[in-house]
């Protein structure tokens, strides 16, 4: 085991970081004082990402690019640290064309879209002309089982008439978001697993209403975390992606890596929570010391440091097992990660916030809002209790294959008193 990135990714980490001190950073106050006014900063990230691109930092997620296609064919395992550089700032994965859930969604049409699909929405996609969400979560049922998805798909005619009510669609306010693709159920009940389509659906089809941008812990996303109407919503069928009835596999295809993808992003964010925390402890005094001299505080500091490295390790090893084995097989993997990222990032941003006393509430700071990011995960890609039932299931299939192979441990007949003529 090689725990070294090879050379060509140390050298993408090098220019990553780079552009990042030198373009992101720079611009990261002129970002927020736009997104807190509730406009879109479109035209500093168009900008930088035509800077991005012109440096060769594009599309680095996609490890199916073809040789056609912009951008540079990375492993999972590659894209790891490169994706945790993007991390630290919450919003600089579009400047390179790596965002959610833009990448999830060219995974899936990738995947799954027939030449006609390719053209008119994955190539602008992938040149970064357009936004894409992606509407699969419902107020209404408990999405994290997808089998209770209660929207509609109905054939009628030469038409799919979509009705339904989505919510939590990540990017749905883009000003550039010019598709949603949508998770339905289709009118056959015959099996709960092969009855859901995925169809593809411009945001500018009549009947598709924005309702309101729902906020997370009281923080309103500038692209928009959106519930959406879909009344009576007519497309073609040549909409429809994939084949009617697999709409489920599709969604369980492009949840894989787009989990993986939020924890090395994690991974980041909780470096930086660190590095801020050890600075404030430096610098900030109390009771005549400074607060890195209390032991407590360097307690935080140390477990902090153990469990992000021990979370990136594990990270590692699911993007190593979804490279050489596929997504299927990385399963359990993922559902590790998801429950060990979310933990991660709500103890390490609790502490750097608490190290921070008050000002760690505020927007002074990034603490606040990769806390209630960290505490978002939780339920992202799936609630924490769906993944430990994964993993719970996984080990208690492996303890049934063992059968009865721990009996030898058992010693329920050793004699209470040593035998005769032994020692004593």
């Amino acid at each position: 085991m090689n725990f070294e990135y090879p050379p060509h990714v140390v050298q993408l980490q090098q220019r990553l970081q780079a552009f990042y001190d030198n373009y992101l950073l720079p611009a990261n106050v002129q970002w927020h004082h736009q997104a807190e006014q509730g406009i879109y900063p479109l035209e500093l990230i168009n900008d930088l990402k035509a800077l991005a691109k012109d440096e060769g930092l594009w599309n680095l997620f996609l490890p199916a690019l073809r040789s056609d296609e912009p951008g540079t064919r990375l492993s999972n395992l590659e894209y790891a640290p490169l994706s945790e550089i993007m991390g630290r700032l919450p919003w600089a994965a579009e400047v390179f064309n790596c965002n959610a859930p833009d990448s999830g969604n060219m995974e899936l049409l990738h995947l799954a879209a027939n030449p006609e699909q390719y053209q008119r929405w994955l190539k602008p996609l992938l040149e970064g002309d357009i936004r894409s969400c992606f509407a699969m979560t419902e107020p209404d049922v408990a999405s994290s089982d997808a089998t209770n998805i209660a929207t509609r798909i109905e054939r009628d005619g030469e038409q799919y008439v979509i009705n339904g009510r989505k919510w939590f669609t990540t990017g749905a306010l883009h000003p550039n978001c010019k598709l949603m693709i949508v998770l339905g159920r289709n009118a056959d009940e015959s099996s709960s697993h092969q009855n859901h389509s995925m169809i593809l659906v411009p945001m500018d089809t009549p009947g598709v209403q924005i309702v309101r941008n729902v906020p997370l812990m009281h923080h309103y996303a500038v692209e928009g975390h959106c519930e959406v109407l879909l009344s009576n919503v007519r497309v073609p069928l040549d909409h429809l992606l994939g084949k009617e009835g697999g709409g489920f596999s599709l969604a369980q295809a492009r949840l894989g890596p787009g989990r993986i993808h939020h924890c090395m992003r994690t991974i980041g964010q909780c470096e930086l929570a660190l590095e801020l925390m050890c600075t404030r402890a430096l610098e900030r005094k109390a009771f005549g010391r400074h607060l890195a001299d209390f032991s407590n505080v360097r307690d935080w500091i140390a477990e902090s440091r153990v469990e992000i490295d021990q979370a990136r390790l594990l990270v590692l090893r699911a993007a190593d097992t979804i490279d050489r084995l596929g997504n299927n097989s990385a399963r359990v993997d993922v559902s590790a990660i998801k429950l060990v990222a979310a933990r991660l990032q709500t103890r390490v941003l609790d502490r750097a916030i608490q190290v921070f006393g008050a000002m760690g509430m505020t927007a002074d700071t990034p603490l606040a809002f990769l806390w209630t990011w960290g505490r978002a995960l939780h339920f992202i890609d799936g609630p924490d209790e769906v993944h430990l039932r994964t993993v719970a299931k996984d080990e208690l299939a492996k303890a049934k294959t063992r059968g009865a192979a721990c009996a030898a441990y058992f010693t329920p007949n050793l004699p209470s008193h040593p035998p005769a003529g032994a020692q004593q």
